[in-house]
């Protein structure tokens, strides 16, 4: 049976200690897959324009372009390179709901994210999104510093 890592990244050089963390981890744990993360924060409760709203869903798509290329595909590229079974993967939402919604889509059995950041998702979890995550997932939740 595989187990599932799924590591939260923030675009930012902090994300990398949870790449290497959950790397080591993979590695003593043997037959293991890799999930990277990358949550675009989006409220579907925003005001919009009638024109915004046609314009929402290829904005969208285009966020999660940009975010597979530049922050995801290359964190899964290194894994891979180096061994690791790993795929990326790019949604928009609440990050402790959408981490939470792919762990259990995914049956994944742990949850890797950095504590510091130069910005990005540190701030965004480690306020009640932190508590959330920690407090609601079914799974355990490693916090790298």
């Amino acid at each position: 049976m595989t187990t599932k890592l799924v590591i939260g990244l923030d675009g930012h050089g902090s994300g990398e200690r949870a790449v290497v963390f959950a790397k080591r981890t993979a590695e003593m744990i043997g037959n293991c897959e890799l999930l990277v993360v990358y949550v675009i924060e989006w409220s579907p409760y925003s005001f919009q324009t009638p024109e915004e709203n046609a314009e929402r869903h290829k904005r969208r798509e285009e966020e999660i372009s940009m975010a597979m290329s530049r922050v995801v595909e290359p964190a899964v590229a290194a894994l891979t390179d180096s061994g690791a079974k790993a795929r990326g993967i790019v949604r928009h939402g609440d990050v402790a709901e959408t981490i939470i919604t792919i762990v259990n889509e995914e049956k994944a059995d742990q949850i890797v994210v950095s504590r510091s950041s130069e910005g990005g998702f540190t701030q965004r979890i480690f306020g009640s999104a932190t508590s959330n995550l920690v407090m609601s997932a079914s799974v355990p939740v490693t916090v790298v510093g």
